[in-house]
């Protein structure tokens, strides 16, 4: 590989590394696909797993809101409904229930069932409500924090601001003693999906506690560390186990239940809504529209079993991202086919995305997607150079071989692969044609014009070379040396040079007729060998022609100079006659002393069979 294309390689190497470096540490612009790819293997895993049966939603659904209309009327229903719904459930001891609906305003129309829902929750200690968190900037309106520091639970640290207010909504309908409450704001990502549960919000120094983590925290189950948590989810969204509330209602009112009297016992029981009139749904990597009560009972059910999802450090998406990027630097360098360094490539991504999904399994997030596309843009980039690189050669091939054969061989060629660029041995026939009288020619006339007249000349006699399949070897002064049966291997390589020497001497005499006077002396011989020659480029570093070398050339060369002594414009070597078959006529013209051969050569004049 040449010294710019090992300098452009780099440049795209380092290139793409930095750009990739910048988007996973610190542009994350491919967060949202990122998060995309992965809740697609969350969903896929989440759906071979069973949810924990010991979390229980008992679900205000459709079929709720018609069912109890007879008996409480529309929603929102009189909490007295809520109130003998905890005392059957209390009954069965259940290790909690967690509400999923805000108590935020006294019924002023029904103030003794709010007493009667006060009066059942005040019973028990294990009743759980939220309050919601306001917008920070009404906090300045909000209630001191340390008034709500023993409501709420609110935990003060060390730098806790004793003047901070704090704007909520908590359970106004209960007593303050009963607020065993915690905040259940949901956290939407950048792409408005929601994949994390709040568990701490600081406030001024002051930490509050979500829902869940309130819960946690009184049944002695352990807290990850941080603010939010990943859900790691069970199932399907809707399999959630579930109950509907008004059979559990109806069931509760019953002398007679039908239900299991230990249904609940020992479970923690959410109560909230899957009903889309009560507009309670949410995006999560399950489902566009996913009950908040599951939401809630998934983070429950992750404190309980301390399962969540832990991103992987983004270190290790990095170094699968270096590598990738180095192994294909590596391909690129030592010339690798690029389908085979696609199908690596490819099979590489299979690889490294199925790490991800296993690792989700294991309640690992490893982000993929960025070293994957870093990978291929280097892959596509560099093959894109290369692909120039190879384009701008096969055309300065084309521009620079069309001088020596005919363009349709120059696009054969490159098909084929190139020329190979050391020399070959091929079977082959050369054909040397040179002027005769050219000195008197060029003595008598001025410069100018016997170039002219040569440029002519050539021009008409290598278009017979090129309509022959033969290639233009090289000018010699006013000779003009021509190959058959290379570059491209040709088996009649013999019949087409015969054939191109007649068709160049017709020509001759036809150019001849338009000279006049200076065609008087104008003249040319063309001598024709066939036998084995080393083919090939040849040359220096800084400059290599495609040309043919051997004991071949020398003896056509010479052939071409025995023709003015034989009286001859066309003479050809017996090993040439015997390779053109029956196609021509050949007359002896008798056997000469060659320089350099001991022997005797027999030469032929070549001629068209009659018609």
């Amino acid at each position: 590989m040449s010294r710019a294309r090992h300098g452009t390689l780099g440049w795209l190497f380092a290139a793409v590394l930095l750009v990739a470096a910048l988007e996973l540490f610190s542009l994350r612009l491919f967060g949202p696909l990122e998060n995309r790819l992965l809740d697609v293997f969350v969903r896929s895993q989440a759906a071979r797993l069973e949810p924990d049966p010991d979390v229980v939603l008992v679900d205000i659904d459709e079929r709720s809101l018609v069912n109890m209309q007879e008996v409480a009327g529309r929603w929102p229903w009189p909490r007295a409904v809520h109130a003998e719904l905890i005392e059957g459930l209390e009954a069965q001891k259940p290790r909690a229930i967690v509400f999923d609906i805000t108590f935020s305003e006294p019924d002023k129309f029904r103030p003794e069932s709010d007493q009667q829902f006060i009066e059942a929750v005040a019973k028990y200690t294990n009743i759980y409500f939220p309050l919601v968190r306001l917008d920070p900037s009404d906090d300045p309106r909000g209630v001191p924090a340390r008034d709500l520091a023993g409501l709420i639970g609110l935990i003060p640290g060390p730098d806790a601001d004793p003047n901070a207010r704090i704007a909520l909504i908590p359970p106004l309908v209960l007593r303050t003693e009963q607020w065993r409450a915690g905040t259940i704001n949901f956290v939407e990502d950048s792409d408005g999906v929601g994949r994390r549960y709040r568990l701490r919000t600081p406030l001024y120094g002051w930490t509050m506690l979500s829902l869940p983590a309130r819960v946690a925290q009184d049944l002695g189950w352990t807290i990850p560390a941080g603010q939010d948590m990943v859900l790691a989810w069970r199932g399907a969204a809707g399999q959630f186990p579930h109950v509907s509330y008004s059979d559990l209602y109806e069931d509760f009112d019953r002398s007679n239940r039908q239900r299991p009297p230990n249904e609940f016992s020992g479970k923690v029981v959410v109560i909230g809504t899957a009903a889309p009139a009560l507009q309670d749904l949410r995006v999560t990597p399950l489902a566009s529209l996913h009950a908040g009560g599951e939401i809630l009972g998934t983070a429950l059910e992750n404190l309980k079993n301390g399962r969540h999802m832990h991103p992987a450090n983004r270190a290790w998406a990095g170094t699968a991202g270096f590598l990738l990027l180095v192994l294909l630097y590596a391909a690129f360098r030592r010339n690798v086919d690029a389908r085979l360094t696609g199908a690596a490539l490819l099979a590489a991504s299979l690889v490294l995305l199925a790490v991800s999904y296993f690792a989700v399994g294991r309640l690992v997030l490893l982000p993929m997607l960025t070293p994957l596309v870093a990978g291929w843009a280097f892959y596509f980039a560099a093959a894109l150079a290369a692909y120039l690189r190879e384009r701008r050669s096969r055309e300065e091939a084309i521009a620079q071989f069309s001088r020596f054969v005919n363009p349709t061989v120059v696009r054969q060629l490159l098909e084929r692969g190139g020329l190979e660029g050391t020399g070959q041995t091929r079977e082959v026939t050369l054909l040397f044609s040179d002027i005769r009288g050219f000195t008197t020619l060029s003595e008598n006339h001025a410069p100018q014009e016997v170039v002219e007249l040569l440029n002519r000349y050539f021009t008409l006699q290598v278009a017979v070379v090129f309509r022959h399949g033969g290639t233009l070897d090289k000018f010699i002064g006013d000779a003009i040396m021509a190959v058959w049966g290379a570059p491209l291997e040709d088996p009649d390589h013999a019949e087409h040079a015969v054939r191109c020497a007649l068709e160049m001497a017709e020509t001759l005499e036809t150019f001849k007729s338009g000279l006049g006077s200076l065609g008087a002396d104008f003249d040319v011989g063309i001598g024709i060998h066939s036998g084995p020659a080393v083919v090939g480029l040849i040359g220096s570093d800084q400059r290599r022609e495609y040309t043919s070398i051997g004991d071949t050339v020398n003896l056509a060369s010479r052939i071409e100079g025995l023709t003015k002594d034989a009286k001859r414009r066309i003479l050809v070597s017996r090993e040439t006659m015997e390779r053109c078959g029956k196609g021509f006529d050949f007359v002896s013209c008798g056997s000469y002393k060659v320089k350099g051969r001991a022997q005797e050569v027999e030469l032929f004049e070549p001629r068209r069979k009659p018609s």
